[in-house]
């Protein structure tokens, strides 16, 4: 959804991945390009290029090698994980005026004016409908970090 909604906004927007193997799927949702983080050499290109960096990570990780990628006054906003992180190191955040935050959700007022904005937009989340009986494979598939939407189980298939 961060990509579609900042593609809706109208901004240059890369997708930033370990792999080249969710190119694909990023210029799908809109994105202009993929940035593969292992790549040093890519990654040393754009030094300074991101006004900002929306983290999804849904787990603990170096945040490092993505602060140095923001431009001066450039932010870099935690939404996929909660908790502790490996220590930053100050020097980038100091002398480049950049910010690590983080936002859980917003209130009822920014809800409702994302869900406007979307439609508006026409900008839908990626869902895949699965049977009750397919939860647990649904579960294996997150674990494994097979899954590029949204599931929604149909409670039509709940036996009782």
């Amino acid at each position: 959804m961060a990509v579609k909604l900042t593609v809706g906004l109208g901004a240059d927007v890369a997708v930033i991945s370990r792999t080249r193997d969710k190119e694909a799927n990023a210029l799908e949702l809109g994105a202009d390009r993929l940035l593969v983080s292992s790549d040093e050499e890519a990654m040393a290109e754009l030094q300074s290029g991101f006004d900002l960096i929306i983290d999804t990570v849904p787990v603990q990780h170096e945040v490092n090698p993505y602060v140095s990628l923001l431009a001066v006054d450039g932010a870099l906003v935690m939404v996929g994980y909660f908790g502790p992180l490996p220590a930053a190191d100050t020097t980038p955040l100091l002398f480049g005026r950049r910010t690590i935050m983080g936002t859980p959700v917003g209130g009822l007022a920014e809800t409702q004016e994302l869900l406007d904005f979307c439609a508006k937009k026409n900008i839908l989340p990626a869902c895949e409908m699965i049977r009750m009986d397919q939860i647990n494979e649904a579960l294996e598939r997150m674990e494994k970090s097979d899954v590029r939407s949204r599931f929604v189980i149909d409670m039509s298939t709940l036996e009782g």
